[in-house]
C-alpha cells in the first residue's frame, strides 16, 4: 500500500533557512550539508528497500496562491497568508508493507538536522496517511 508523509514549514522556516529575517539561528553551510546527508541517507535506505515512490519539496509560502470561491467566482489570493502557520513544506511517497511500516519511516525524521539552539517555535510534527487507490478508501 502507499502512503504520503507530509513535512509542513512556515514563512519563517524557510526565511530561517534562505538566512533571511527568521527568529533563531540562521542555517550555516555546514547545517545544509548535514541537513542534505541525512536526506540522502533516508532517501537512500528507501530506494535500496523498494520502498521509495516520490519526494518532492515546495518552495517557500510567499510563492503559493490560494484559489477559493466568493458568489461563485474563483478569487485568487498570493501567499503567504496571515491565517495559515503552517504549510506543506514537502512530502515522501513510500509504498510498504503496513501503516506501522509507514509511521516507523515518517519518525525517522524527527532526527533531521537542525542549527545548534534554533527552536520551530512549535511542537514538531510529520502527518502519514494512506493514498486511496479506490473509492473503497475514501471512507472515513
Amino acid at each position: 500500500m502507499k502512503y504520503i508523509i507530509m513535512m509542513f514549514g512556515s514563512q519563517q522556516d524557510y526565511d530561517m533557512l534562505a538566512g533571511g529575517p527568521a527568529k533563531g539561528p540562521t542555517w550555516t553551510p555546514e547545517d545544509f550539508t548535514r541537513l542534505g546527508e541525512f536526506m540522502e541517507k533516508w532517501n537512500g535506505a528507501l530506494i535500496e528497500s523498494g520502498e521509495f515512490v516520490d519526494a518532492q519539496g515546495m518552495t517557500a509560502p510567499v510563492h503559493a496562491r490560494r484559489i477559493s470561491l466568493r458568489d461563485g467566482v474563483p478569487v485568487v489570493t498570493d501567499g503567504p497568508y496571515a491565517e495559515t502557520q503552517e504549510v506543506l513544506a514537502g512530502y515522501t511517497l513510500v509504498d510498504c508493507a503496513s501503516f506501522d511500516r509507514a509511521t516507523e519511516i515518517a519518525a525517522q525524521l524527527a532526527h533531521t538536522p537542525h542549527p545548534a539552539g534554533s527552536d520551530l517555535g512549535r511542537d514538531w510534527y510529520v502527518d502519514v496517511r494512506p493514498i486511496a487507490d479506490s473509492r473503497d478508501h475514501l471512507d472515513g
